[in-house]
């Protein structure tokens, strides 16, 4: 297929690229290169004559509209959204802007082209969102592709938006959609402004590692290879109309995620050690989500997709590819509230 993958310079989208580039699908990346974007996310397929590259923001119609009439897409993945919860506390326009509008653009864009095209029965155009639009559980219960969506933050809200204005595009235009919701990702180029690389970071400069309220929160933890890979499988072989939610069946709380990844760093970089003495408790975040639990039961039973990698094995994997790319993430740390507490002016 040729694929129209938005956000592909980001963290999630680029292991969609990376992949789906591997697989022999073309794939036309469209980023904006905000400040989470990097283009050595995808240096490894950038030379291929299966990858082309167009800079622009999904808040730009016109641009959108250029873009699909000259590449031509088969499908479309849309993963482009702002996605830090804390900075969508500070600045929510970005996320109304983004991934509101954004998304509204991208579906009169993809519904344009379908139909110029005679509404092609192949065509996709997968909507990527995440189990936050579902609120917060109790110790018990995981979250289901019927769970009514109860979102906390400004984030979460903006995804809960886009997920609706998704579903009433398929149901009023007949726009051919697929829907996938899923759980915490990590790995491999994850901008350093999120949990997994904060902690791995801090610890190897000796600094403190902030963990929220007790660290207590609850989350599924699921490798972004693995994701990418369902993503992947959902475009191809998922029902349209139909959602599924994407899990790593890996629930972990944030302080023993912490204390995993300290013991990884002791393990794998002891001149910095012991990690844990950086252990450093502050304010909780506001509207902090108690715990989030995927059922993957429908991708399960539907697709046979099931995640590859243990918790165990990913974190290893995450932190020894820190340790052996700094030349990526040190440039990182200067861009705009990165190493800075953020969130906190609610």
């Amino acid at each position: 297929m040729k694929i129209l993958v938005t956000g592909g310079a980001g963290f999630i989208g680029s292991a969609v690229v990376r992949l789906a580039v591997t697989r022999g699908h073309e794939v036309v990346n469209l980023d904006a290169l905000t400040y989470a974007a990097c283009e050595d996310n995808v240096a490894s397929v950038a030379a291929s004559n299966l990858y082309s590259f167009e800079k622009a923001d999904i808040r730009d119609r016109a641009a959108l509209t250029r873009i699909f009439a000259l590449h031509r897409p088969d499908a479309v993945m849309h993963l482009a959204a702002e996605s830090h919860v804390d900075r969508s506390i500070d600045g929510p326009g970005d996320f109304i802007e983004t991934n509101i509008t954004g998304t509204f653009n991208m579906l009169e864009a993809a519904r344009a082209y379908w139909v110029a095209q005679g509404r092609p029965e192949g065509f996709r155009f997968h909507h990527i969102s995440t189990d936050e639009v579902f609120g917060s559980l109790g110790e018990t219960g995981q979250f289901t592709e019927t769970t009514p969506y109860d979102p906390r933050s400004p984030y979460s809200a903006s995804k809960a938006a886009s997920d609706h204005l998704v579903r009433a595009w398929h149901e009023t235009y007949g726009l051919p959609v697929v829907l996938t919701n899923c759980s915490n990702n990590y790995g491999p180029f994850h901008f350093p402004e999120k949990l997994v690389p904060v902690v791995i970071l801090n610890a190897l400069a000796g600094k403190p590692i902030p963990v929220y309220g007790k660290g207590e929160n609850v989350r599924d933890w699921l490798y972004v290879e693995d994701h990418a890979d369902a993503l992947l499988m959902v475009l191809e072989r998922g029902a349209l109309g139909r959602s599924y939610n994407i899990g790593g069946e890996n629930e972990a709380r944030n302080i023993d995620i912490v204390r995993r990844i300290c013991t990884l760093l002791d393990e794998m970089h002891p001149a910095s050690g012991p990690h844990e003495r950086l252990i450093t408790f502050v304010t909780d975040r506001p509207g902090h989500d108690a715990r989030y639990a995927i059922d993957p039961t429908r991708l399960r039973t539907e697709l046979g997709w099931r995640p590859s990698v243990t918790l165990d094995e990913g974190l290893r994997r995450t932190v020894r590819w820190y340790l052996d790319n700094e030349a990526w993430w040190r440039p990182l740390q200067a861009r705009s509230g990165v190493g800075q507490r953020l969130g906190v002016k609610a």
